[in-house]
């Protein structure tokens, strides 16, 4: 009994699971696998890194499809547990948070025990797209009541000013770019988005002439001056930008003499990618990233539930925002923040994050197939 019981499962699964989503991100992880490891050995001789992402990524992969299996509503349901507990470990960095090399923040927590860390911001985005998914649930239509607004812009606030604190402005990016994207598909109207635009400018002055610290200002200029700061925070971008384009249309290939670039195996991965496999490598990278973020508005839009469509939003913002950003970054168009590329940087802790919201999409496909399934059995 329980054997059919658990192969019946299995066939449930196989049925209604996005088997597309899952192919996608099979492709991409085994691709991204591959370039850590020929960038790697071929730059620091070890095999670490390797391991790391590879195990990461089958450990993601499992909890995907174990996530996928549990009903999407009951774990928005448990916000007050994991929201607690992201929020605990994310203000523990204040005060025990790890310095990684190349970085400017204190954003890691060391595993106790062990010689391994983890970024909590990480943890922190998928709570945040579940309680924030839940929250638009409940405001429903009222989405435009200049009260709902303000209590939205308050939960949002809440974990971007959190990690602004913290020092990782790449990831309070990517919060507000989750909390724009799913603000925008929840409905708000014009009249809240019109008066921040026109106030841009102002916005920026202020932050420019007395929020920002002198790097960050670097940062910036170097998107408009590549020659300023040879020797600093204008290294990196330089030979990123060279590194991607001596790869021309068909790569160099991993035998020839390789330019490494600062953080090559992390942030700057794309541009390895496109000097040793081109153009054309460059192209499969989008084509893969871009599969996988067409299938989380696909599962959007086909969710029978407001909640269903919010979760699947605002794991695509999250996969978009932070592949454009560092497309951005590499490309010299955009500063350099520290934003990884989903599936291809080295990064335990990011590859299995970025599974945990995969697995959230594919909940909202499977339950919502099912539910269907059943539903028209009845009639």
């Amino acid at each position: 009994m329980k054997s059919s019981r658990f192969l019946k499962s299995v066939k449930d699964y196989f049925t209604f699971s996005d088997k597309v989503m899952l192919c996608f991100c099979i492709l991409t992880s085994a691709f991204g696998v591959f370039m850590v490891y020929k960038c790697t050995t071929y730059f620091f001789d070890t095999m670490s890194y390797t391991v790391t992402q590879l195990i990461a990524s089958l450990l993601g992969l499992s909890f995907a499809v174990l996530i996928s299996m549990i009903d999407y509503r009951a774990l928005a349901r448990l916000w007050e547990i994991h929201a607690t507990i992201a929020v605990i470990l994310v203000i523990l960095t204040f005060f025990f948070g790890l310095k990684r090399t190349g970085a400017d923040d204190r954003a890691w927590l060391e595993i106790p025990f062990t010689s391994l860390s983890f970024q909590p911001s990480e943890i922190l985005k998928l709570s945040f797209i579940l309680t924030f998914s839940l929250h638009l649930e409940a405001v429903g239509d009222k989405i435009n009541d200049f009260s709902q607004v303000l209590m939205l812009c308050i939960h949002g606030a809440i974990p971007t000013l959190l990690i602004v604190m913290q020092g990782d402005d790449g990831s309070a990016l990517i919060f507000l770019f989750i909390f724009v994207f799913m603000m925008f598909a929840a409905g708000l109207s014009w009249k809240y988005i019109l008066p921040p635009l026109a106030a841009l400018p102002a916005i920026i002055f202020v932050l420019w002439n007395y929020i920002m610290t002198p790097d960050q200002k670097a940062r910036f200029e170097v998107v408009f001056n590549p020659e300023a700061y040879p020797l600093t925070v204008g290294v990196q971008p330089k030979q990123g930008k060279i590194a991607l384009g001596s790869g021309m249309f068909f790569g160099k290939g991993f035998d020839g003499n390789l330019r490494k670039v600062p953080a090559v195996q992390s942030d700057y991965i794309f541009a390895f990618i496109g000097e040793t496999l081109g153009f054309l490598g460059c192209l499969l990278v989008l084509a893969l990233l871009g599969g996988i973020c067409f299938r989380a508005i696909y599962n959007s839009m086909k969710s029978d539930d407001d909640l269903g469509k919010y979760i699947c939003i605002g794991v695509f913002a999250m996969l978009a925002s932070q592949t454009v950003i560092n497309l951005g970054m590499v490309l010299a168009l955009l500063p350099v923040i520290g934003v990884t590329l989903p599936f291809f940087s080295a990064g335990g802790t990011s590859v299995a994050v970025t599974y945990v919201g995969i697995g959230l999409v594919l909940s909202v496909a499977f339950h919502n197939r099912r539910r269907n399934q059943v539903n028209r059995f009845k009639f």
